[in-house]
C-alpha cells in the first residue's frame, strides 16, 4: 500500500491550500480587530462584511468550477482556498468576539480530528466499503438539504427551521451529528487520495487536496457552531 500523505503530492498541495486559507483568514481577522480597536465592533463588522461576502460567493463559484472542471484544479484550488480564508477569518472573528477562546478550541478540535482519523484509517481500523461510502454520502446530502431549506425559508419567508439552530439539547445534538458526518467525509477523502495514487492524472492531486480542504473548512465551521451552542447555554 502506498504511504498515504507521505509519498503523495496531494499532502503538499493540501498544505499549500491550508496556508492560503490561513493567509486569507489572517487578513480579515486582523482587519476586524484593528477596526474594532479604532472605531468599535459595529465599524469592524462593516469593514469585514464585504470581504466575507466576496470570499463566500466567489469561493462557492470557484468550488463549483473546480468540481465540474477538475483539470483546472491546479489553478482553482488555490484560488478557492484564498477566497474561503477571507470568509473564515471574518466568521471566526465574529465568534471570537462573542465567545473568547472559541477559535483556538475549534482549530485544535478540527486538526485533532483530522490526525486521529488519518491514524485509524492507515491502521485499517476504518475501511471504506461501498455501504460506508453510500451512508456517508446520503447523510451529507440530507444535511445539505436541511440547510438549503432553512436558508431559503429564512430568505424568502423569514422562517427558520426550529430547534436545530438553537442552543437547546436538540440543536446541540444536531450539530454533533453534523460534526460526525463531516469528520467521516475526511475518511472518504483519504480513500479518494489513496485510490488515485500513481494512477490518476497529475491534476487530480490538486483536486484531491481541494476536496480535503473543503471538508476541513466544513468541519471547522460545524465545530465552531457546536461550541458556540454549548457555550451559549
Amino acid at each position: 500500500m502506498n504511504e498515504l500523505f507521505v509519498t503523495s503530492m496531494a499532502s503538499l498541495f493540501t498544505a499549500t491550500n491550508l496556508l492560503l486559507v490561513l493567509l486569507g483568514a489572517g487578513y480579515t481577522w486582523k482587519l476586524f480587530y484593528s477596526q474594532a480597536a479604532q472605531a468599535g465592533p459595529q465599524a469592524a463588522a462593516q469593514a469585514v462584511m464585504p470581504w466575507m461576502m466576496t470570499g463566500l460567493l466567489a469561493g462557492f463559484v470557484v468550488a463549483m468550477v473546480t468540481i465540474f472542471k477538475q483539470s483546472w484544479a491546479p489553478a482553482t484550488a488555490p484560488a478557492y482556498a484564498l477566497l474561503e480564508g477571507l470568509a473564515l477569518g471574518g466568521i471566526s472573528a465574529f465568534f471570537e468576539a462573542q465567545f473568547p477562546g472559541i477559535v483556538i478550541q475549534a482549530v485544535a478540535l478540527t486538526f485533532g480530528t483530522l490526525f486521529a482519523l488519518l491514524t485509524v484509517y492507515r491502521l485499517g481500523i476504518i475501511r471504506v466499503t461501498a455501504n460506508f461510502r453510500l451512508g456517508v454520502m446520503a447523510a451529507t446530502g440530507g444535511i445539505a438539504l436541511i440547510y438549503l431549506v432553512s436558508l431559503l425559508g429564512r430568505m424568502l419567508f423569514g422562517w427558520q427551521m426550529p430547534l436545530i439552530h438553537e442552543s437547546g439539547p436538540m440543536g446541540i445534538a444536531f450539530s454533533l451529528f453534523v460534526v460526525v458526518i463531516a469528520a467521516l467525509n475526511l475518511v472518504l477523502d483519504f480513500d479518494f487520495i489513496e485510490r488515485g495514487e500513481g494512477v490518476a492524472p497529475k491534476y487530480m492531486e490538486w483536486f484531491a487536496a481541494f476536496g480535503l480542504v473543503v471538508t476541513l473548512v466544513w468541519l471547522y465551521l460545524e465545530i465552531l457552531r457546536l461550541l458556540s451552542k454549548v457555550r451559549s447555554r
